[in-house]
């Protein structure tokens, strides 16, 4: 299709979380991401959406998360996100590797994918993480507060795993409709790409016997693909619609707008808008440290603060 009205990367990727304080303490303290936005889920405002990134919130580096406590574990399979992979600097997973070793994070063996080294670990939830080591430079804005030196800061989300009961109407949807081509197959796994290197990745696995995947605490929630504007994302929810599939309505979600559907397999996609970014209604270098709310919750937020517990920024840990 045009690239007139295509997808450009992964915006965000959003996850279920158990704690919410665990949650923080682990992203921000032991990963040294930034929270950048301290907020509410919208559909559910009794529960935390907390947003984690470089140090300017830019779009492509976020990885949030719902802390919803009650769900049951999740059973990763077909039809949903299985894996988030973060992009390191070249020359930092041994640096990686003993950091999450002294905080007795969970890791796999070290792999080699599509020619990148990659150190799977899994988050204290049991979401399935990896670090991966990239040579190109990415738009990045290093938070000085991190106890992860700049030198080895996460550059952002590099790519998401999905596997698919039948690949190919999922494969015709990124090629034809998002603007995705594929660029390398390694095994069962084809990488796709939205038109860049790092953060633009798809990363497909055909698996007839896999069991559906199902949410719950470590899963994955949603992907979401990056459209510069109000133009491009209707002109993308158009070409969505046009298949037969159903999205949202657009919906303001007052940092970014948002179209929300299922991809064939299963896999909840949305089209995020770069802008307007999380520097909208909070001082950047104060981006985080209050409860911040869209105007249409803030006549409730009384009742919202009452029902979240309380968060502490964790320690700077080096």
């Amino acid at each position: 299709m045009s690239s007139e009205a295509s997808v450009h990367g992964i915006h965000h990727v959003t996850a279920i979380a158990g704690h919410p304080q665990e949650n923080l303490t682990f992203y921000a303290g032991v990963l040294g991401m930034r929270l950048v936005k301290r907020s509410v889920n919208q559909d559910d405002p009794g529960t935390y959406h907390l947003f984690y990134a470089d140090a300017a919130g830019t779009p492509g580096t976020d990885v949030t998360f719902f802390p919803w406590t009650r769900m049951a574990p999740s059973r990763r399979g077909a039809g949903m996100v299985g894996e988030i992979a973060l992009a390191i600097p070249a020359g930092s997973l041994d640096w990686w590797r003993r950091r999450l070793g002294e905080h007795d994070v969970l890791r796999m063996e070290e792999e080699e994918r599509f020619g990148e080294r990659v150190l799977p670990f899994h988050d204290p939830h049991g979401l399935a993480l990896a670090l991966v080591e990239i040579e190109e430079e990415r738009e990045f804005a290093a938070w000085e507060a991190s106890a992860v030196p700049p030198e080895h800061q996460i550059r952002g989300v590099h790519a998401v795993r999905i596997q698919e009961r039948v690949l190919a109407p999922s494969a015709a949807l990124l090629e034809e409709v998002l603007g995705f081509r594929r660029i390398e197959s390694e095994g069962a796994w084809q990488r796709w790409s939205a038109g860049g290197g790092s953060g633009a990745f798809a990363d497909l696995q055909e698996a007839p016997e896999a069991p559906f995947g199902r949410w719950g605490t470590g899963a994955v929630h949603h992907v979401a693909w990056r459209v510069r504007d109000d133009a491009e994302q209707l002109a993308v929810r158009a070409a969505v619609e046009a298949t037969g599939l159903q999205p949202t309505p657009v919906i303001d979600r007052f940092w970014f707008r948002s179209v929300y559907f299922k991809e064939p397999g299963g896999t909840l996609f949305e089209l995020a808008t770069d802008g307007p970014g999380f520097a909208r209604d909070e001082d950047p270098a104060k981006l985080g440290e209050a409860l911040v709310l869209p105007p249409w919750l803030e006549r409730s937020r009384s009742a919202i603060e009452a029902a979240l517990p309380p968060l502490e920024m964790p320690a700077i840990v080096p």
